[in-house]
């Protein structure tokens, strides 16, 4: 049985807390379905305010996560998409996500 290595749990546990805040899994899953624009992204994710998710997109554009781009046009337009990290770790959290719709189904159905 594979475990986390001692080595591994600082970035292991940032990690998971930045994908533990609340609404960082809707914006990752909004961008891994093509939201680009900030209107988008609100679109797709029902009831994040304007600050919550212009404030979840800054934290994931500093991890790397979200690339942001300004596009020299009148009036200026801002898109988002994941990052090749911010893709792998949606690609990683597939399988979390599976289990957790498993889990939460019916108690003894599986």
């Amino acid at each position: 049985m594979s475990s986390i290595r001692d080595d591994t749990c600082p970035s292991f546990e940032g990690t998971l807390e930045l994908i533990g805040r609340r609404w960082t899994g809707s914006v990752l899953q909004a961008a891994d379905r093509g939201a680009r624009r900030f209107g988008e992204y609100r679109a797709m994710i029902d009831g994040i305010s304007d600050r919550l998710l212009s404030q979840r997109l800054k934290e994931l554009e500093a991890a790397g996560l979200i690339e942001r781009t300004v596009i020299p046009t009148t009036p200026v337009q801002v898109r988002y998409q994941l990052s090749p990290d911010g893709q792998a770790l949606v690609d990683a959290l597939l399988p979390l996500a599976q289990w957790s719709m498993h889990r939460s189904g019916p108690r003894g159905a599986g």
